[in-house]
Parts: structure tokens; sequence; C-alpha cells
């Protein structure tokens, strides 16, 4: 069995690595206005995506601790295989809402399910004493640090494609990759954990007190993630009208993309590492603060100076997705791990849904620069906001001062 389960991280890096390998994706903003979208229609895309995933989000993680973990990763690797493919005929507005579509419910599906299998999987190693793995902490982190790379590797082989091809080609190489994570899945097996029997309506009211009533780390820590995971989609999604706007080349998106990826990838591996020199304050306050500095050089600096200053931003990502994970996982009791993290991302993409057709109007409207501004201009405050909160919280809780949730 202990053998068994050892595959399973394997398995599970592979699938993220899959999963993440997406070439149409560094070019994607491109991509779309050949087919004549405006920047409003590309947000729209996005928040019909986030809706999907706000929509399955919850009750496909819930399904997921209920169902199964394994059966949960399979379905949603099969439907984001079939949204790829559906690429092929896209040929206008409507065509990538349907391709939304299936990649948000399929996502739905896998996230959350793929770190609460990890996490189990390593769990139940240690506490066997078989070993094998790097633990759930490390695990944890080059997961996220092997999709970032992933990532970083589809945006050099987008910029290599297109030297000797088209758009179109790459999306029948994305199509020819979007099984693959499916095949990979079949290798996974369940990781023993308790059977949940009390009903789903004590199973929802355990969740709630889990995440409003239980821990006050765990309630700050899912705000946290909220507010730097909506950032991180709003310059996402900025960042390639951002390079049309300095006049860099298409060919050269792949490549900026693959570094910026590259850059979430080591900064999320060695994030354990760097809190463990500068403390866990001090960490709170860089990540915080990198995002912002980010936005607004990007704004005022311009042209590759301007590109430049959006690795603060990747750097920021790859720490608060590493850091504030773990802690999330680390709080959380195995029953309902894949439905707790199904619910941060459900907050994130419900932000999303609201004020992302917003952020393309106001990129339409006002532009780029404009719309840097004002972004830093919000999130300054708010992560102002949300770094005190959840320090307090996690100072009381390491000298173990009873404290209310919220």
């Amino acid at each position: 069995m202990q053998r068994t389960l050892r595959v399973n991280i394997v398995a599970i890096y592979l699938m993220g690595f899959f999963h993440s390998f997406m070439v149409v994706i560094p070019v994607f903003v491109p991509l779309v206005q050949g087919y004549g979208l405006t920047m409003a229609q590309v947000l729209q895309t996005q928040a019909l995506f986030a809706l999907t995933v706000a929509v399955f989000e919850v009750p496909s993680g819930y399904i997921a601790d209920i169902w199964g973990r394994k059966r949960a990763i399979l379905a949603g690797s099969a439907l984001n295989g079939m949204g790829f493919v559906s690429l092929l005929w896209a040929d206008g507005f409507a065509d990538f809402l349907v391709y939304e579509i299936f990649l948000g419910v399929g996502i739905s599906l896998i996230s959350g399910a793929d770190l609460a299998l990890l996490y189990d999987t390593e769990t139940q190693l240690q506490e066997s004493g078989a070993g094998g793995g790097a633990g759930a902490s490390k695990s944890l982190s080059r997961l996220i640090s092997i999709e970032a790379g992933a990532s970083g590797v589809a945006g050099i082989c987008a910029s290599l494609l297109l030297l000797f091809a088209d758009m179109a080609t790459l999306v029948k190489v994305q199509a020819a990759c979007g099984f693959v994570p499916l095949t990979l899945g079949l290798l996974l097996v369940e990781a023993p954990r308790p059977t949940l029997t009390q009903g789903h309506a004590g199973n929802a009211q355990a969740i709630v007190r889990t995440l409003v009533f239980g821990k006050p780390v765990v309630l700050w820590t899912t705000l946290a993630i909220a507010a730097f995971g909506l950032l991180a989609l709003y310059a996402f999604w900025i960042y390639q009208k951002y390079w049309e706007l300095q006049g860099i080349p298409v060919s050269l998106f792949g490549y900026i993309w693959a570094v910026f990826a590259l850059t979430v990838s080591v900064a999320a591996r060695y994030a354990g590492a760097i809190e463990a020199r500068l403390g866990w304050r001090r960490m709170l306050w860089i990540t915080a603060a990198l995002p912002v500095l980010g936005l607004l050089g990007m704004a005022l600096a311009g042209g590759w100076v301007g590109v430049l200053f959006g690795f603060s931003i990747q750097l920021s990502r790859g720490l608060s997705l590493t850091l504030f994970y773990e802690a999330l996982n680390r709080r959380v009791d195995g029953d309902f791990r894949a439905t707790m993290n199904s619910l941060v991302s459900l907050g994130v993409r419900s932000l999303f849904i609201v004020t992302g057709p917003l952020l393309g109007w106001a990129l339409d409207s006002f532009g780029v620069l404009s719309s840097l501004l004002a972004l830093a201009a919000v999130f300054a405050p708010l992560f102002v906001l949300v770094i005190l909160g959840l320090g307090v919280r996690i100072r009381r809780e390491a000298e173990g001062v009873p404290q209310p949730a919220i």
C-alpha cells in the first residue's frame, strides 16, 4: 500500500505539469482578438469561467471528499481535454464561451482534490513511518512550483512554434496534449482517511464551524488567499495587453511568459526557506508590498522597465501561494480538506465574476496605465488590512490566547 501511495506523488506532480502546460495561454489575448474580441469580451469569457467554477467549486470539492479524490480528478481531467478539443472549431465569441464552460467545470473538479490527495498521501506516508515523500508542506510547494514551471515551458514552446507556424498550430498542439492528465490520473489511488458518516447536513455544519467559528487563522488565511489571488488574476489578463501597448512583438510573448512563470516557480519552491530565514512577519509584509510595487512600476515606468516590474507581482504570487495554502491545509482536518480548498478558490472566482468585466471595461475605456494605478490604490490598503488581521491571529495562536474568529 505504501509503495502504491508513493506513485500518487509522482502522478500528481506530472498531472500538475500537464494541466498547466497550456501553449495557448501566453498568447491568448492576441489569439482571441484575431477572432474580433475586445478586451471587454476577453474579460467576459473569464467572468463566465469564474462563474462556472463558482457554481461547481464547492459541490465538486464536497464530491471529492465524499465520492473520492481520484474520481473527481479523473472527471475534471476528461472535461479539460474536451474543452481543449473544442478550440479546434472555435470561430467567435460564443465558441470561446463554450470552451470556458468546459474548463470551468473541469478545473472545479480538480481544484482542491489534487491538493487534498497529495496532502493526505504525504500525511499517511509520514504517519506510517514508510517515508518516500518530502513531507506535506514541501510537496505542496513543489506542486505549485511544478505547475508554474510548466506554464513557463509552455510559454517557450508557444514562441518557438510561432517561429515556424501560426496560432492554429498552437491550438492543435494544445488539443493533442489535453488528455495526457486523464491518462496519468488512472495511476492514482485513494489515500486512507476516515469515512464521513454524519450526513450532508452535519458535514455542512462541520465545514462552516471550521471556517467561521474554528481556528481564526483559517478564516484570515482564506481572506488573504482571496485578496492576493484576485490581484494575480487581474495581472494575468493585463500582462499581454500591456506588452502590446509597449510595442513588444507577439513572438516574444511566450518567452516573457516563460520567465514570469518560472519566477513564480522558484519563489514557490523556496518560500519556506525564505520564511525560515526572515520570519513570518517580514515575509507577510514583503509578500504584500511586492505586487503594489509591480503595479506602480508598470504604470509609471513603461517599456521594458515596466515589463520588468511585473516580476514583483510574480514573486509575490509564488510566495503567497505556498505560504497561505500550506498554512490552510495544515490547520484543516483531512475529512474536509478538498472542500475547504474549493471554498477558497470559490472566494477568488466569485469576486472576479463581478469585477472582471468591470476591469475589461476600464481597460477599453481608460487604458491600461490608468487601470494599473487604480488597482494599486485599491489593493495597497486592502493588503495592509489583511496582513494586519492575519498577523494578529497568528501571534495569538502561537501564544495560545483564546480569540474570536472575526
